[in-house]
């Protein structure tokens, strides 16, 4: 079993994220993995990410707060617990325009 610790979670630092703070739940810096990465990020109020997509599928569960999606085909606001998934190509950005932080666990594989 390999155990991370909120606590101990490691920072990342991903590219076209603005106002947004990245922890390593498991995979890459916080252990091993075969296939999935997890990660938890904390969107402050005017954060967000720009419009791109990766080669991956990428699945958003939000924790806190509300968190719009924007697509190519539209947008979403999820809430709390409230989920997407976005397949590979698909271009996507998270915006948090509200006055409260928001939470999003995200959940993808690794890039081949």
């Amino acid at each position: 079993m390999n155990l991370t610790r909120f606590a101990n979670a490691p920072q990342y630092f991903p590219p076209n994220h603005d106002g947004m703070h990245c922890l390593r739940l498991q995979g890459h810096e916080a252990g091993p993995s075969d296939t999935i990465w997890l990660g938890v990020s904390h969107i402050l109020p005017g954060g967000g990410t720009t419009l791109d997509a990766s080669p991956v599928e990428k699945l958003y569960v939000v924790l806190e707060g509300n968190v719009t999606v924007v697509t190519e085909g539209g947008e979403e606001t999820l809430g709390p617990h409230d989920s997407c998934r976005l397949a590979p190509g698909e271009k996507r950005a998270l915006k948090n325009r509200t006055n409260r932080p928001a939470t999003v666990l995200l959940a993808m594989p690794y890039t081949k």
